[in-house]
């Protein structure tokens, strides 16, 4: 029989494929998707979600050619890198195969140059800065874009895509209906240029949710929180409310390493952030926050033991915690311990941390270390 780690990450095939089939559902038929596997899948394990979604989905999308050159482990499957390919890293990136992406003319001259060393026709797909203010060309540059792509002949156009920027937190439109109008004439002004019949993908699950819906405006939805059983906004899970179902994939465990009681007036942890008013039962738990259990939790956060919440007590270490007990009279060594996920009635989710620590989901599963093991269940 195989052993149960110490710390681990538990993954639910059945909820990662139900809320793929949920969000699949609400779009249009024929819509193509891309499952973003970047970051370590969300920090869910880029291995082992892929290998469940690869039969379902259409691409993939990572973020450097290190992602890229694990998942090419596992798949052969069209994937997007998207994230920056740095001129030393564009001849692996090619040959591994990718749909790359151009942040500049000079970049684009780069991918041209490398293509026509291997003898390859590289796929790109253009990325347009409409009003994010982040990665991507501006309207301005397009034309030198476009004039420039069309001496590449180791260059492919193959799409054009952009990013909402706040569409999921907000019941006001207006900015999002300026982002579509901007991205709507950059695609006018590529097939001006004879770029016609190119994929077209400004949505990841809020997009959807909002804006595509069964409408099939953009023929490539990517996903990425969604899939996760994670809702991009509360705002949105309220729209949703007992409309559509989203179940998390990721569970957070571990065990007990030590019970003990300290007297009153016993100090925890570095610092000395917590005294004892009374005797106090406590229990040590292995993991911290070089886990990714966020030091902002000190004093403040919770995990489940027995079914129950148990109050952290002085500050999160880097691979220790320690929590209150008191309440648990057969607690021992080795109880299961869940930091993120359900024990019993009680629950934990990713949106209940990020509310302790001012951020969001994303970046609390996101930031659970890639070296927990991942089990899938």
């Amino acid at each position: 029989m195989k052993k149960t780690p110490l710390s681990y990450i538990e993954l639910s095939k059945s909820n990662l494929l139900y809320n793929f089939r949920q969000l699949k559902n609400i779009a249009k038929r024929g819509t193509k998707f891309s499952a973003v596997v970047k970051s370590n899948a969300y920090g869910h394990g880029q291995k082992e979600i892929v290998k469940i979604l690869n039969p379902l989905v259409d691409y993939f999308q990572v973020n450097s050619v290190e992602e890229l050159s694990s998942l090419r482990k596992i798949t052969k499957k069209k994937t997007f890198l998207f994230g920056y390919t740095q001129k030393d890293d564009l001849k692996e990136a090619i040959r591994l195969g990718c749909i790359l992406s151009a942040f500049s003319i000079g970049q684009l001259k780069e991918i041209e140059k490398t293509a026509k060393k291997l003898n390859k026709k590289q796929e790109i797909h253009i990325p347009v800065d409409a009003l994010l203010g982040r990665e991507g060309f501006l309207e301005n540059d397009l034309e030198n874009l476009f004039r420039e792509i069309k001496k590449c002949k180791n260059i492919k156009v193959t799409g054009i895509y952009a990013h909402f920027a706040n569409i999921e937190d907000t019941n006001n439109f207006t900015h999002a209906e300026k982002q579509i109008k901007k991205y709507n004439q950059t695609i006018e002004l590529a097939k001006k240029f004879g770029f016609k019949n190119l994929d077209t993908h400004i949505s990841a699950t809020s997009g959807l949710l909002i804006y595509e819906k069964d409408k099939g405006i953009n023929n490539i939805i990517r996903l990425g929180i969604g899939i996760y059983g994670l809702w991009p906004s509360e705002h949105i899970q309220y729209e949703y409310k007992n409309k559509l179902e989203l179940k998390p994939v990721l569970s957070w465990k571990t065990k007990v390493a030590q019970v003990k009681n300290l007297p009153a007036g016993h100090t925890i942890g570095y610092g000395l952030t917590y005294m004892t008013y009374v005797p106090t039962k406590i229990a040590i738990i292995p993991q911290g926050y070089a886990d990714g259990f966020d030091r902002g939790l000190s004093n403040r956060g919770e995990v489940l033991i027995g079914g129950t919440r148990c109050k952290i007590l002085g500050r999160v270490a880097m691979n220790m915690i320690t929590v209150d007990v008191s309440h648990l009279k057969n607690i021992k060594a080795e109880d299961e311990v869940v930091f993120i996920g359900r024990q019993g009635s009680e629950l934990i989710s990713a949106e209940e941390i990020a509310r302790h620590i001012d951020t969001i989901n994303y970046e609390v599963v996101t930031r659970v270390s890639s070296l927990l093991p991942r089990i899938v269940k």
